[in-house]
C-alpha cells in the first residue's frame, strides 16, 4: 500500500516514517525544495531522538520517499494525511491556511477515488468545512471522484515522538463510514495487533478529543504550579504535595511537575484555539482561560524570584546570569512559545547579561535574540557557560545536568545562586550545601 503525506514537519516526518517502518510505502512531500533536499540527504530540519536512525532505516529499504513532487505523489496515494502546520493567529484562532491549501492540491490533482486523513490539529467543524471545500473543487473540474474524509488527531510528544508513534495510548479515528474504519484498521493494523485501544467516533468528537487532551494536561501543569507559588508562601513541599496526589489514581503522577511553565508547539497553540472557539460559541472555558493565565504567572514569578535576589534598585545591570536549558523540553531544539525566552526577555530587559547552554536549543534561540548580541552569549558546554556568573539557573531539565560535576561549577562561578526552576536538584545530597539552592515550590 502507497500512503502520501502533504507536510514534512515535525508531525508528518514523524508519522511518515513510522508507517514506513510499519511496511508500507510512504511518498513524504513538501513545497519547501531546500528542506526536501536536505531529507534526502538523510538529514533531518530538527532534532528527535531516535528518529534520524529510523528515517534512513526506511530509505534505505526504498519504503520511504520525500519529493517536492504533489501531483505524483496524489496521484500515486491511494490515501493522503495532511500533516501541515496550524499556527495560531494574533486573534487566537487557528490558522487554517495550509490545511485548506494542501485540501485543495489534492482536489485539484485527483485521478480517481481517495481517503484524505486530517492528521493537524485543527478546530471542531474544520474536516467537514475541508471536505466541502474538496468537493465543491471537484464539482468545477466536473469529475465524479469520490473523497473519503477521516479525523485522525496525532498524539504525539517532543522528545518521545518515535515511542508515542509505536506505542501510542489509544488511536481517534472521526469518519462517518465504515468503509473509513476499515480504511484506517488497514493502515493502523500493527496497533491492532498490539491490542492499542481505537476510538471511533464521529468528525466534530474527534476534533474535539484533541483539544480537550492538551487542554487538561496544560490545565494540569498551571494547577500544580500555583499551588507551588502558595507551597513557597506557607513553607509546604511541593514535591510531596505533587507526590501524594500522583499517588491517587484518579489523578496520576503525569504532568504534575512545578517548574517555570508549559511551552512547544500544542499546549500554548490549542489552549488558545479552543478558548477562541468556546467563546465563539458562546461558551467560554473559564478553567481553561485560568490555566493560560497562571501560566504567564508563573513565568512572570520566575523572573521575580531571579530579580528579587540579585537586583540592586531593582536593576540587574552588571549581573551575569548563566542559563542552562533553553528548550521548552529536554531531548528537543524546539523553543516555541518556551518559557526560557519569556525569562530571559524579562531579564534582559532588568540589564542582566546572559551566559546561556542548551544540548539542542541553541542555535533556534540565537535568531530570537539577534538584537541583543550585546548582553547574551552562548557557549559549548556547562562549564564554560558558567565562568564568572553570579546566578545559574536551570531552565530545562536534560538529563545531562545532573552529571554536572558541581565542585568545578562553584570553583568557576563568581556567585553561588542556584535556581533550580525545574526541581532536577531537589534530591540532590550535597548542592544545598555548595550552593544558595533555590527550587521552585520549597524553602
Amino acid at each position: 500500500m502507497t500512503v502520501g503525506l502533504l507536510g514534512t514537519g515535525y508531525l508528518g516526518l514523524v508519522h511518515g516514517v513510522g508507517l514506513a517502518n510499519f511496511g508500507m510505502k510512504v511518498i513524504c512531500t513538501d513545497i519547501d525544495i531546500q528542506k526536501v533536499e536536505l531529507l534526502n540527504e538523510g538529514q533531518l530540519p530538527f532534532f528527535e531522538p531516535e528518529l534520524a536512525s529510523n528515517m534512513r532505516m526506511a530509505m534505505d529499504a526504498g519504503l520511504l520517499i520525500f519529493s517536492n513532487d504533489i501531483k505524483l505523489m496524489i496521484e500515486s496515494s491511494p490515501i493522503i494525511f495532511i500533516t501541515v502546520g496550524t499556527p495560531t493567529t494574533d486573534e487566537g484562532e487557528a490558522d487554517l491556511s495550509n490545511v485548506i491549501e494542501a485540501a485543495l492540491m489534492i482536489a485539484t490533482y485527483m485521478n480517481e477515488d481517495k481517503a484524505v486523513v486530517i492528521k493537524s490539529t485543527v478546530p471542531v467543524g474544520s474536516t467537514r468545512h475541508i471536505e466541502r471545500r474538496i468537493a465543491k473543487e471537484l464539482a468545477d473540474r466536473k469529475v465524479s471522484t469520490r473523497v473519503e474524509i477521516i479525523s485522525n488527531p496525532e498524539f504525539l510528544s517532543e522528545g518521545s515522538a518515535v515511542k508515542d508513534m509505536n506505542h501510542p495510548n489509544r488511536i481517534v479515528i472521526g469518519t462517518q463510514s465504515e468503509y473509513g474504519k476499515k480504511i484506517m484498521n488497514t493502515i493502523y493494523h500493527k496497533y491492532k495487533e498490539k491490542r492499542v485501544p481505537f476510538i471511533y467516533t464521529d468528525l466534530e468528537t474527534a476534533e474535539l478529543i484533541k483539544y480537550a487532551s492538551n487542554a487538561f494536561l496544560a490545565t494540569k501543569i498551571s494547577f500544580i504550579n500555583e499551588f507551588a507559588l502558595l507551597a513557597e508562601k506557607t513553607g509546604a513541599n511541593i514535591v510531596d504535595i505533587s507526590k501524594a496526589m500522583g499517588l491517587d489514581k484518579r489523578i496520576g503522577s503525569a504532568y504534575l511537575q512545578p517548574g517555570a511553565g508549559y511551552g512547544g508547539s500544542c499546549f500554548p497553540k490549542d489552549t488558545a484555539a479552543i478558548l477562541n472557539l468556546s467563546n465563539h460559541y458562546g461558551e467560554p472555558l473559564y478553567v481553561v482561560k485560568a490555566a493560560i493565565e497562571a501560566n504567564e504567572k508563573q513565568k512572570n514569578r520566575m523572573v521575580e524570584k531571579i530579580a528579587n535576589s540579585l537586583a540592586q534598585n531593582g536593576s540587574l545591570k552588571g549581573v551575569k546570569i548563566a542559563i542552562l536549558g533553553l528548550s521548552f523540553k529536554p531531548n528537543t531544539d524546539d523553543i516555541r512559545e518556551a518559557p526560557s525566552i519569556h525569562i530571559i526577555r524579562r531579564l534582559l530587559d532588568k540589564g542582566a547579561h546572559i551566559q546561556a547552554y542548551c544540548p539542542g536549543g541553541s542555535v533556534k534561540t540565537k535568531q530570537v535574540f539577534k538584537s541583543d548580541e550585546a548582553q547574551i552569549k552562548y557557549y559549548e558546554d556547562e562549564y564554560q557557560c558558567v565562568i564568572a556568573a553570579d546566578a545559574v539557573v536551570i531552565l530545562t531539565e536534560w538529563s545531562q545536568f545532573y552529571r554536572l560535576n558541581l565542585d568545578r561549577i562553584q570553583t568557576s562561578m563568581k556567585g553561588n545562586l542556584w535556581f533550580d526552576l525545574r526541581n532536577q536538584f531537589v534530591n540532590h545530597k550535597t548542592i544545598r550545601k555548595q550552593f544558595n539552592y533555590q527550587p521552585v515550590g520549597l524553602n
